[in-house]
This record gives structure tokens, sequence and C-alpha cells, in this order.
């Protein structure tokens, strides 16, 4: 059975903010994220055995199997990286129903993963492009190594539905897709009624997501054969605050 499949609507990397500022969604190839980061393919992809090692999301509230992840928080602020000690998670139930409102203790990215230059590199190329769109300001930045798998034989990107994120940029970066098929993207305007869906393929290829102006969700996967996954990178940035530090 064949499965049909719509491509990504890839930019050049330097229409990726003018896009942005147009419809609040670029996507960009494999080859302009290199570009984007400055780092070789090679290096990137030299970060991908690094899903291979995830703990299982623990706080799945549908009872699945099928997410495991880790996750780490940072500042950039004068184009410098620093590590923030690790903290939870935490979403506002108006960001995420399913899961927001709790503090969730995710284990952190592994030393040597967050060690790799490459690692750096994508932080930072995201916190220059984010001032370039939002302006030049120090930026709070959650990373989430994800792997969404076939456990349960359906395993769900987004259980929580389309939805925002509560930060200022999104990015979704496809690391990985391996024996399954679904996982299709959709992105909405949050006040209209337009949308785009297609499928991200090419590993290290990107979405970019203005949050405060789309809605966006994955579509569950399922297993081509016996077992598959789907492996991503989200990064989100934040003017002001973690989420959990605003007060009132």
């Amino acid at each position: 059975m064949t499965t049909t499949t719509l491509s990504p609507p890839c930019v050049a990397l330097d229409d990726a903010v003018p896009t942005l500022q147009r419809q609040g969604y670029a996507v960009l190839s494999a080859p302009s994220v290199s570009a984007l980061t400055q780092t070789a393919l090679t290096d990137l992809m030299a970060l991908v055995p690094s899903w291979n090692d995830l703990p299982p999301d623990q706080y799945l509230k549908d009872g699945g199997r099928y997410r495991r992840r880790r996750h780490a928080s940072y500042v950039i602020q004068d184009g410098q990286l620093q590590a923030v000690a690790h903290r939870a998670h935490w979403q506002p139930l108006e960001y995420n129903a399913l899961h927001g409102g709790m503090q969730r203790w995710f284990e952190p990215v592994a030393p040597e993963t967050a060690a790799q230059p490459a690692w750096s590199h994508l932080l930072l190329a995201l916190g220059a492009l984010c001032s370039k769109l939002k302006g030049e300001q120090p930026w709070f930045v959650e990373a989430h190594q994800f792997r969404i798998d076939t456990t349960d034989g359906i395993g769900r990107p987004t259980p929580e539905g389309a939805h925002r994120d509560g930060v200022d940029l999104v990015a979704v970066f496809l690391v990985d897709r391996q024996g399954v098929k679904g996982g299709e993207t959709r992105v909405f305007d949050a006040d209209g009624p337009n949308g785009q869906r297609f499928t991200l393929s090419e590993p290290w290829s990107l979405l970019l997501l203005d949050d405060a102006r789309v809605i966006h969700e994955s579509t569950p996967i399922q297993p081509v054969g016996t077992a598959g996954h789907r492996d991503t990178l989200v990064l989100t940035l934040r003017a002001g605050c973690f989420q959990d530090d605003i007060k009132g």
C-alpha cells in the first residue's frame, strides 16, 4: 500500500524571517539549517544516536507508552549560551489542556549530547533568528528531545491536539523517521480559517512557528512493518522568563 504525503513548503534561508512575518510559519530544508547554524550536516547527524537513549515519558495522562524524551533549559543573551540548572517543564492549562498545570521532571539532556558543538550552534542560531523576528533581547530556551514510537501500535506526537506553546518561537527539527506512516504536520492560523498540512521527512529539516499567530499539531504515526519511530528536537524560545516564573 502506497502512502501519499505532501512535501513541505520549504523556503530559502534568506526568506525565513520574511515568511514568518507574513504567515506565521516557515519551513527550511536540511541544507538551509546547515547554513543557518554554520554546522556541517555530518555534525548534525552525529547528534542522532543520542535519541536512542531517551527514557520513557512518565507523565502521559492517556496511559500511553509511545513517548520518550529528555529536556534542558538555557538562556541566550548577547550571543552567549548559558545552561540553566535542571528544572521542571511546566505549561499552563491554557496552552496544554492535557498536561498543563503540573511540574514534569524529565531526565536532562545527556552531558555528552549538550557538549557537542552542533548542539550549541543550533540553540544560538535560533536565538539569533528569534531576535531578528522579535527584536534583540534575552531568550529563555527549552530544548526537548522526543522519540514517538509505535510500542502501542500507534504513537501520538501531540496528544494534546492542536495547540500553542505560550512562547515566542517554536522550532521543530525532524531528526529521524523510520518505519512509520502518518506524522503529518498541520499548521493553522490562530485567529482564522487558513491552514497548511505537509509531512516532514528529511533529517534536520525545520519547521519554524510564530507561536502567537499559529496553532500546530502532528497526526499520529503507525508502523510500516513491525515497529517504527519519529524523532524530533523541539526548541521553544520565550522573552522575559520561563513560563513557571510568571507570578500572579
